[in-house]
């Protein structure tokens, strides 16, 4: 993808916010509300003072208005590491030769990266390869998206497990994305997420599809294997039937699973909808407001 290219994601995400779903645990001063409330940052209201507190924090004008002693209550502000996970494997190469759900993947991932950088929280990817996980860890810096756009220049091929790169990402971050098309390791991957949920992480899994594969042409009778192009499949109507039955079905309980884990699952389709109405979407899902009480 060309340099322009990434300019257009990053025009495409300008201006669009990402809040933690629930109340951050960091002790790091940042965008997202913390589970602490302190006598910093953002006024949340007066209560009586109390033995121990600091004297410094007494509104003394308060004082000389109702002769009572109180203490400015705060909302502290925290940073949440994130962290990206890019499936980088043959399967993601579909439809060649346009590698249609690379090209959303990679484009979802910069986009991402740059919101939450943006924000002010660090940000990091990892993109599984068969070659080998290419990692960048979180981090603020101004250079960590163009670290980011020469790690996601490869061709996706082969099979590797998106599970160990998981595991490692949540021992970095409070935040996770995995981007993936759930054709590889898929039960492995949502029992490390699970646990990650349980424990108080962020969970995005979007799910990409292609077009492709949601609606095989009628006229191919031969259609290429998504996870591996040189496999075909004869495709009749009463397969083609019978694929699609199954499809839905397939897609339908991965949404139920991730979703009952407590991650925030999304399905995206290259071309179905513009890149900054996908991202919004992601960033502000339904139901967020509810989870963030």
């Amino acid at each position: 993808m060309s340099a322009a290219a990434y300019a257009l994601v990053l025009d495409a995400v300008r201006g669009i916010g990402w809040p933690a779903l629930r109340r951050v645990r960091s002790a790091v001063p940042g965008p997202h509300l913390s589970v602490v409330r302190g006598t910093t940052a953002e006024f949340v209201e007066y209560r009586p003072y109390r033995q121990g507190d600091d004297p410094k924090k007494i509104d003394w004008k308060l004082v000389g208005r109702t002769n009572r002693v109180y203490v400015r209550v705060s909302q502290e502000r925290a940073i949440l590491p994130t962290m990206l996970v890019l499936d980088a494997s043959g399967s993601m190469a579909f439809p060649a030769p346009d590698n249609a759900k690379w090209d959303l993947a990679r484009r979802l991932g910069i986009g991402l990266a740059a919101v939450a950088r943006h924000r002010g929280d660090p940000v990091g990817m990892s993109v599984v390869h068969p070659a080998g996980t290419r990692t960048i860890a979180p981090r603020t810096r101004r250079t960590v998206l163009e670290e980011m756009m020469y790690a996601v220049e490869l061709a996706p091929v082969g099979e590797v497990p998106l599970t160990p790169a998981i595991t490692e990402a949540m021992r970095r971050s409070a935040r996770i994305v995995i981007v993936t098309d759930f054709l590889g390791d898929s039960d492995a991957l949502l029992a490390a997420s699970r646990t990650f949920v349980a424990s108080g992480g962020e969970l995005h899994a979007i799910h990409v599809v292609d077009q492709g594969e949601l609606d095989p042409d009628p006229k191919k009778l031969l259609l290429a294997d998504p996870e591996n192009s040189a496999t075909r499949r004869p495709m009749s109507p009463p397969a083609r039937t019978a694929y699609l039955r199954r499809f839905g079905a397939w897609r339908e309980q991965l949404a139920r699973d991730w979703r009952a884990a407590g991650a925030v699952y999304s399905m995206v389709v290259p071309g179905q909808e513009p890149l900054r109405q996908t991202i919004r979407r992601i960033t502000t899902p339904a139901g967020a407001a509810r989870m963030r009480g």
